[in-house]
């Protein structure tokens, strides 16, 4: 298993790591790398699969939507025919 540098993990995240969350921090990590590691291992050979499990889907069809005017309309603000939505990032 590769030895794994928490610190600079923390600091590529942004995060804030008090010294004494470390050690937990790199076993956790480490156990992960290690099951990540067992994936190319791992055999589907006892699962059954078969058509009636696959997912469902809905048949993929043209229908009418709403025109662009009515939901404009209903819009609290509009500026040149656009929503305006609160600014989230300054």
């Amino acid at each position: 298993m590769p030895d794994i540098d928490i610190r600079h993990i923390a600091k590529l995240a942004r995060l804030h790591l008090e010294e004494n969350e470390i050690p937990k921090l790199k076993k956790q990590m480490g156990e992960i790398v290690g099951m990540v590691e067992n994936l190319p291992e791992f055999t589907d050979t006892n699962l059954p699969l078969n058509k009636e499990d696959a997912m469902r889907l809905r048949r993929d069809e043209v229908r009418d939507s709403m025109k662009r005017e009515e939901i404009l309309k209903n819009a609290p603000a509009t500026e040149a025919g656009c929503i305006v939505v609160p600014k989230i990032v300054e």
